[in-house]
């Protein structure tokens, strides 16, 4: 074989391998770009329903989980302080939940314990105010923010807002509506999906 044809054949070798190796390169960069163009499990996650495990929890229990973004409580409530709930009306700006029902309070939680099940109060922990998240205040009785006759709830450090232990705001606050109650469902006694009510909706 000629010196020329030596060369040649090496010359195509050694491109081969260059053309090789960068169509390998290409993909591992082609790749994780293309996935950033596919939604992260975090963000498929947030907007789809969500089960809660609720069989553990014990009276007076707050737990918080993610929904579309948002925090949304599970709290289950003692007898104490579903009793609390009547005493406040008088005090409450929407007590009857008949602000913007649609939005705001589920047909279903429509009541008096603004839930499906007396005993377990099912909001979104934002402040419909400024979006604030506010804090639970569930020991009764005087405490700095808040009146010295405190059945129990919620106080909005921002602003001062107050809610009762059913997510009902108090008269005269910042807060010109009540927490809202989310879509949601009893699935079994024991566990709840947020995000889909009992007439599937979302």
């Amino acid at each position: 074989m000629s010196q020329d044809k030596v060369v040649d054949a090496d010359r195509r070798f050694w491109v081969g391998t260059t053309c090789a190796v960068g169509g390998v390169a290409a993909v591992g960069v082609a790749v994780p770009f293309v996935s950033t163009f596919a939604p992260s499990e975090r963000a498929k996650a947030a907007g789809a329903p969500v089960e809660v495990e609720i069989g553990d929890m014990q009276p007076g229990e707050m737990r918080t989980v993610e929904w579309r973004g948002k925090p949304v409580w599970i709290i289950r409530r003692t007898p104490e302080q579903l009793a609390t709930l009547k005493e406040v009306d008088a005090q409450l700006a929407d007590p009857n939940s008949e602000r913007n029902p649609n939005e705001i309070t589920p047909e279903y939680a429509r009541n008096e314990y603004r839930s499906i099940k007396p005993e377990y109060l099912v909001a979104v922990g934002i402040c419909p105010h400024l979006g604030c998240s506010p804090t639970a205040r569930f020991a009764t009785g005087p405490q700095p923010s808040l009146p010295a006759d405190w059945h129990g709830g919620f106080l909005c450090p921002c602003h001062g807002s107050t809610f009762d232990m059913a997510g009902r705001v108090y008269k005269n606050k910042p807060s010109p509506d009540n927490l809202t109650i989310p879509p949601y469902e009893f699935v079994s006694d024991t566990k709840i999906v947020v995000g889909v009510d009992k007439n599937n909706k979302a």
